[in-house]
């Protein structure tokens, strides 16, 4: 057999991010052979992923991408299994690059972005291969959680990531005068993350909810002893409040308790002769 050196070792493991003990017991299975010591580090991570499919992944972090133009943007959900992995740099710097990946290639699933092909960074593989021998290399499961795209052609794209990467949530806001809604999308953004509304407008609240809630608010009512003709009125009252919980232009803005959102847009169309009005929202929570 061959004599292993540390020089060997160390390239193997400057290709893969693998273990040195990992790189060094490859190369000793191929003789030394490079090629085949990535092929063999490459499998023993699909045989790890296979091996830990079952395992609960609920850690991991949120990233987003937006484009420099703001005009579209992607947010992403990459999950591992404990938050020692979600905080280093080899899970942070994969995040990235799926989120990079999924932008300028326009994925706008977790199934079409795991089908593409990553750069030679990662060994040119497909992000589903390149998981897998992520897999390997940190010794967790890692899943692609969640991947939304987002289209701001008709106005811009803004995103918020709370601090630890645990929560983040993306805004497409069409408007007339890009240029001046900077702040007001990035407020909005953190809206979204911070109050966690559901629609942008009651109309589309679904109706299901609304059933739902309705009967919940009716049986409270009847079990707090309400009379039967007073019920009806009662429950349009908690509707309203279930409104402005859910609602986006309907909820207090995060800024200001006395204002609501609608006001704010409002407020800047009279300002600026405007048009400017929040089309669709994604919000991401580790572990929802």
């Amino acid at each position: 057999m061959s004599q292993i050196s540390a020089k060997d070792v160390k390239s193997l493991r400057d290709i893969t991010g693998a273990g040195m003990m990992d790189c060094k017991k490859a190369l000793d299975e191929t003789a030394g052979d490079i090629e085949k010591a990535i092929d063999y580090l490459r499998k023993k991570g699909a045989a790890l992923a296979a091996k830990r499919a079952d395992r609960e992944a609920n850690e991991g972090m949120v990233t987003v991408k937006i484009g420099d133009d703001r005009k579209s943007g992607v947010i992403l959900e990459l999950n591992c299994e404990t938050d020692f992995v979600a905080r280093g740099e080899v899970f942070t710097s994969f995040a990235a690059a799926l989120a990079d990946l999924a932008l300028s290639s326009g994925a706008a699933s977790p199934e079409a972005l795991l089908a593409l092909t990553l750069g030679e960074a990662y060994g040119g593989e497909t992000v589903d291969g390149a998981i897998k021998t992520m897999t390997g290399k940190l010794g967790e499961k890692i899943a692609l959680k969640r991947l939304v795209s987002c289209d701001g052609h008709d106005g811009l794209v803004e995103a918020y990531i709370h601090p630890g990467s645990r929560l983040g949530a993306i805004i497409h806001v069409a408007t007339d005068k890009p240029e001046l809604l900077g702040e007001l999308a990035k407020d909005l953004a953190m809206q979204v993350a911070a109050a966690a509304p559901i629609v942008t407008d009651r109309s589309k609240v679904p109706a299901d909810y609304i059933a739902r809630e309705s009967e919940i608010f009716r049986q409270q009512a009847l079990g707090q002893g309400k009379k039967e003709e007073f019920v009806d009125k009662i429950v349009t009252g908690r509707l309203e409040k279930y409104y402005q919980e859910v609602v986006l232009t309907e909820q207090s803005f995060i800024k200001d308790n006395n204002t609501k959102v609608a006001d704010v847009l409002s407020e800047f169309r009279k300002k600026h002769q405007a048009k400017v009005d929040v089309i669709e929202f994604v919000r991401c929570q580790i572990g929802e």
